[in-house]
C-alpha cells in the first residue's frame, strides 16, 4: 500500500466505541515506567486495586520501582490487553495515564481501607507481603490519560475514565522528524 492509498484509509478509519472501563475492571496488575534520581527509566508492573479514581500498589523495595514511585512523584502507567486476544499486534487495546504519586503511611485508616480491598482482590499473599516492613503503599493519581482501541481510534480520557475527546488526524500520515 502506497503513503496516499495509507493516508486514506487512516481518514477513513471510524473510531471503534471505547471500552476504557472494561479495560481496567478485566486487569489485574498495570504497567509502571518510572525514573530514578539519575534519570534511567524503568519499566515494571505491579498488582493494584482501584478506589474512587486512585489506583493503589504494595511494592517492596526490592524492586527498583518502589525507589522511584515513592521520590520521583511523576510516572506512567498503562494497562494493555493480552496480545493473544488482540486482532492487530500494532492496534493493542491500551490506556496510558500520567500520574502522580504519594506514599500512604502505614497502618493509618487508608492504608487498612486500600489493604482490605488488595486482600479482596488478590487473596491471601497480602497478608504475608503487607506484614514486610519493605513493602509500602503507594498512591498513582491520574492526571491525564490517552486510550487506543484501533487504528483511528484514540481518545483523550479523564481520571473518571471518560473520554474527553478523539484524537483524530494529529499527526496522522505526516512524517516525524
Amino acid at each position: 500500500m502506497n503513503t496516499t492509498n495509507t493516508q486514506q484509509a487512516q481518514k477513513e478509519a471510524k473510531p471503534i466505541a471505547p471500552k476504557v472501563k472494561e479495560l481496567v475492571a478485566n486487569s489485574k496488575s498495570v504497567i509502571l515506567a518510572t525514573v530514578d534520581a539519575q534519570g534511567i527509566p524503568n519499566a515494571s508492573y505491579a498488582p493494584f486495586v482501584k478506589i474512587g479514581t486512585t489506583y493503589y500498589v504494595l511494592v517492596s523495595f526490592m524492586a527498583r520501582h518502589t525507589r522511584n514511585l515513592r521520590d520521583q512523584k511523576n510516572v506512567s502507567m498503562m494497562f494493555i490487553a493480552d496480545e493473544s486476544s488482540s486482532k492487530q499486534i500494532y492496534a493493542r487495546e491500551r490506556l496510558t495515564f500520567d500520574v502522580t504519586t504519594n506514599q500512604i503511611t502505614r497502618d493509618s485508616d487508608q492504608w487498612n481501607v486500600v489493604l482490605e480491598q488488595l486482600k479482596e482482590t488478590h487473596g491471601k499473599v497480602v497478608d504475608v507481603i503487607s506484614a514486610m516492613e519493605d513493602f509500602i503503599m503507594i498512591a498513582l493519581n491520574p492526571v491525564k490519560g490517552s486510550y487506543v482501541n484501533g487504528f483511528g481510534s484514540a481518545y483523550f480520557i479523564d481520571e473518571n475514565l471518560e473520554v474527553l475527546e478523539h484524537r483524530n488526524d494529529i499527526n496522522h500520515g505526516t512524517k516525524q522528524d
